[in-house]
């Protein structure tokens, strides 16, 4: 009888431990393998050791850190050896993508330049056919001949990210490590770089390891799913198994703290606290201090990941929890809890707060031959907002969501149109007394994505709340002392004296929102607030919005790609394309019932969101009355009450 060999996995890790030069433990005790063909998703907060574990992997690890254990790539262990060794390893047979693109892109060479860089040598001595393999590798991932002769900065970050895999994929490696791909990219963008990976890996036998903090992602991608939190694995299992039947608080904390995008909410779950460092507790469960079932024997040792009895059926589940089989039916009585639909809140039907009236706008460019052209970012696009109304704005990169918002700010001039705020029209703010824009800029404030760069980095947080609270008037119900805007975003009254470095992520983010909200503004503008947060902290941002919404009844124009936040933090939604309006409606019909193709694409990449028969919106369902669905053809239909 001949005996069937083990399949030999293309990767192997054993005991993996990443120190600093000064000894402390960052990760410890990983172990994984992963076959040819194969996804590994690598899911858990920030602080958990995912993208230190993937550099570990790509023996890319920076300067004064060290890995141990075992890296094992194609039977070539690849801890200890030397650069000239590994480098054409990663040149050749894996390869790398990260989250942020433009730190990967030269700012100085164009797209062709960075793809020919790429391409094999072999590839580059015919120079006739690296320049068609560059246009064939733009197209790989959806992008034109055009982009070629682009530098970095005059792309979308979307594009740019597109640029860096088709860079990374240029050699057609056996391995990616891809830390947060499809983070910066809208929900098109985001369905179309997937399918490109799961193409190749089809075609190449590629393998994917895929570090993500968005689990639709992670489960619609992935063979299997790796839970990591404080340096450690708390769970590893197959993405089916663990999608329906998570064995570890931790990750089911994970689950319940994702904003569904199926139906609304009435409270949004989080994971109290944060990640501590992974060295004070390697000798205890880490996740013990935030967990609801904590018992004394879970922090006497730190559990082992073990295998979790009669779960073989989808593959090996393996837990590092002491008590799952006694906390099985509490841990799925709270994920039932969250699949359960709220009551959204009524309509706002206040009067109306801002008006935008068939705004476009043009900008003119330049090129290298000397010829101009206009570029259409906004098409005669028209809403209103009412007071205490949250109004979502949809759209892919480069449709014309973050141009809109300028407009609203004042930071460019509408080339046609009207904007009133609260009765002033601020079309043109060139056009405002010092006194009536000091008046416009307290009505309106913005929330960016990224607020480490919203905060001066040499101002604490208290001298920042402070010159915040100077601007307004205090003539509105609102905090109007550092202490106040403190408590108001949860956050300790301590943290007046610190500077921005030394918070995290997320506590920068309500930092931010107390700024904003220190003038008293009746409208908030929330630019992808919660794009560049983990997803428990995304919930926490959210129901603090919420709250002040509440509270204050302040206006909000939601921007974002993320149809989750649209469904959970809006009224109304407008969808954008190329710069104008072509569907409009209350939030839940139009995420339940698209009716302009465009809308029902943006739905359907969803992961995990697969429009039914009914919900493919036939003729007449729902009634016009209470939606718009329209084009440019249409224009005296752009306003949307």
């Amino acid at each position: 009888m001949t005996s069937i060999e083990p399949k030999t996995p293309l990767l192997a890790v054993k005991n993996l431990r990443i120190i600093t030069s000064e000894g402390r433990s960052l990760v410890r005790g990983v172990s994984l393998e992963l076959g040819a063909g194969e996804t590994l998703g690598i899911v858990g907060e920030s602080g958990s050791g995912k993208t230190l574990t993937a550099r570990a992997i790509s023996s890319a690890l920076a300067e004064g850190l060290e890995a141990r254990g075992e890296v094992v790539f194609d039977n070539v262990s690849l801890l200890g050896r030397s650069e000239s060794f590994l480098r054409p390893l990663r040149a050749n047979r894996f390869a790398m993508v990260l989250q942020d693109p433009f730190t990967s892109l030269n700012p100085l060479q164009t797209v062709r330049e960075h793809l020919y860089e790429s391409l094999d040598p072999s590839v580059r001595r015919d120079r006739a056919f690296a320049k068609t393999e560059v246009v064939r590798r733009l197209a790989e991932v959806g992008l034109g001949p055009e982009v070629a002769g682009r530098y970095p900065f005059q792309l979308s970050g979307g594009m740019r990210q597109r640029v860096a895999i088709a860079a990374a994929l240029a050699r057609d490696p056996e391995l990616l490590v891809a830390d947060e791909p499809t983070t910066a990219l809208d929900a098109t963008t985001q369905a179309q770089v997937l399918d490109l990976l799961r193409k190749l890996q089809k075609d190449r036998g590629m393998a994917l390891v895929l570090i993500t903090h968005d689990l639709r992602v992670a489960f619609s991608m992935c063979d299997r799913v790796m839970v990591m939190y404080a340096g450690t694995v708390l769970e590893n299992a197959p993405a089916k198994s663990l999608s329906t039947d998570p064995k570890h608080p931790y990750s089911l904390g994970l689950m319940v703290a994702e904003p569904p995008v199926a139906h609304y909410q009435d409270s949004l779950d989080f994971v109290p606290g944060s990640v501590p460092r992974a060295e004070a507790v390697q000798d205890t469960c880490a996740f013990a201090d935030r967990c609801r079932w904590r018992r004394d024997e879970c922090v006497a040792s730190a559990p082992p990941l073990a295998e979790i009895r009669g779960t073989g059926a989808l593959g090996i589940h393996l837990s590092a929890c002491l008590r799952t089989e006694q906390i099985q039916s509490e841990m799925r009585a709270v994920r039932s809890a969250t699949r359960t639909p709220g009551q959204p809140p009524a309509l706002a039907a206040g009067r109306p707060l801002l008006r935008v009236a068939d705004v476009s706008k043009r900008y003119r460019t330049h090129s290298l031959l000397g010829r101009s052209k206009d570029n259409i970012a906004v098409h005669q696009a028209s809403f209103e907002i009412a007071e205490g109304e949250s109004l979502g704005l949809l759209g892919e990169t480069g449709s014309g969501k973050t141009t809109l918002a300028r407009c609203i700010l004042g930071l460019v001039t509408p080339s046609t149109g009207s904007i009133s705020l609260d009765g002033a029209d601020i079309t043109d703010y060139r056009k405002l007394s010092r006194e009536q824009r000091g008046r416009v800029r307290q009505l309106v404030q913005i929330v960016f994505q990224d607020p480490y760069a919203s905060l001066n980095p040499s101002l604490s947080i208290g001298a920042a709340l402070r010159e915040a609270i100077t601007a307004g008037d205090g003539s509105r119900d609102r905090p109007g002392t550092v202490d106040e805007l403190l408590d108001l975003v949860g956050l300790p009254r301590s943290y007046a004296g610190r500077l921005p470095s030394a918070l995290s992520g997320g506590e920068r983010q309500r930092i931010a929102i107390a700024r904003a909200l220190a003038v008293g503004p009746k409208l908030l503008i929330c630019d992808e607030p919660v794009a560049a947060l983990d997803v428990s902290v995304q919930a926490q941002i959210l129901e603090l919005l919420r709250d002040v919404r509440r509270r204050y009844s302040t206006s909000m124009l939601f921007i974002t790609h993320d149809l989750s936040v649209v469904r959970q933090m809006t009224d109304r939604a407008i969808v954008l394309r190329r710069g104008e309006i072509v569907e409009a409606a209350p939030t839940a019909q139009l995420l339940d019932f698209p009716q302009h193709e465009y809308t029902k694409s943006l739905v359907a990449s969803v992961p995990g969101m697969n429009l039914s028969r009914e919900q493919r919106a036939e003729p007449g369902h729902p009634s016009e009355s209470q939606r718009l669905s329209f084009s440019a053809a249409t224009p005296e239909r752009n306003i949307i009450r």
